[in-house]
């Protein structure tokens, strides 16, 4: 089997010396422009659309994340540009779900705990103490209950917490109160304290962190965004600040990455920044799940992970 590989400032080299010891049997290669020569799969972060040209003969192409959302602007904005018959086959997991709940039980506690105000006391010399958040009406909503989403929500219902998780459609989680469909959004937002967003990234959700969004939860809400920039009306987020409807926000993704010098989040105390850390690509755990899905293929036996284009996960 012929797989091509490409991931822009990565150290190719480590990844395809893993792919080698996991698939010894495949002639692996990293893409490079004006690459024509037959391949059966492709494994990609982020590929140019180039690298799919003149390709029907690609029976996979992998994404090396659990986001799929650059292949599919590729194919958005130029019709048949994936190959043709060509499964899109996305990460599940690969170690991904624990960072991720570390992530969000972090800013959550600290929100519940008030922790982010200690930190603008100290910067301004003051010795106060702020009676926490009480646990029992202090509810998360968790925006998505993909794996990750349901690994989060389950996280932090294991402290205890009231934990909400919306989804397209209907699921069960133990401890969680579970919301889906259109129908249904408006219930799960009201009263939210905490709106974790980990919703993928389509036409349908773009810009669902918005003003309306905001008002829906309780006054003085918290936002953690760890989906996708895109979700995110930046400016509908600056005003609930300004206004007060909402408290805080923690930011792990934005629209322009990396968040350019002058952007207005910079300046604003009460936004936390990270720079797209939450849940980072693990290469060994995830060359063992692609190389396990492709052995698969090979046998000519069906792989979990194949994103309907249509909805776009």
């Amino acid at each position: 089997m012929k797989i091509l590989f490409y991931m822009p400032h990565a150290d190719a080299g480590a990844w395809l010396h893993d792919f080698a010891r996991a698939l010894p049997e495949a002639n692996l290669r990293e893409w490079q422009p004006g690459d024509r020569e037959p391949a059966d799969f492709a494994v990609v972060w982020r590929p140019p659309r180039e690298m799919f040209e003149s390709r029907d003969d690609l029976r996979a192409v992998f994404n090396l994340g659990a986001g799929v959302d650059a292949i599919l602007a590729l194919e958005h904005a130029n019709p048949g540009t994936l190959p043709r018959h060509a499964q899109v086959v996305r990460l599940e997991d690969s170690g991904m779900a624990p960072q991720m709940a570390e992530y969000v039980t972090h800013a959550v506690l600290r929100y519940m705990r008030r922790f982010d105000e200690y930190e603008r006391q100290q910067t301004e010399r003051r010795w106060r103490e702020i009676d926490p958040h009480p646990r029992a009406t202090f509810t998360v909503g968790v925006l998505g209950l993909g794996v990750l989403g349901a690994h989060v929500a389950k996280t932090l219902a294991s402290f205890d917490l009231p934990v909400r998780g919306y989804s397209r459609g209907a699921k069960q989680i133990d401890r969680v109160a579970t919301y889906a469909g259109d129908a249904q959004l408006d219930p799960f937002l009201d009263g939210v304290k905490v709106l974790v967003n980990l919703l993928p990234h389509t036409p349908d959700t773009r810009d669902v962190l918005n003003a309306r969004t905001f008002s829906k939860l309780a006054r003085g809400a918290y936002l953690v965004n760890v989906a996708r920039g895109g979700h995110l009306v930046e400016q509908d987020l600056l005003d609930a600040l300004a206004h007060g409807q909402l408290a805080g926000a923690t930011l792990d993704v934005f629209r322009e990455e990396p968040l350019p010098p002058d952007h207005p989040f910079w300046r604003e105390p009460r936004v936390t920044i990270t720079p797209h850390i939450s849940a980072v690509t693990l290469r060994e755990d995830s060359v063992v799940q692609v190389a396990r899905k492709i052995q698969s293929m090979m046998r000519g036996e069906p792989v979990t992970g194949v994103v309907d284009l249509a909805r776009g996960y």
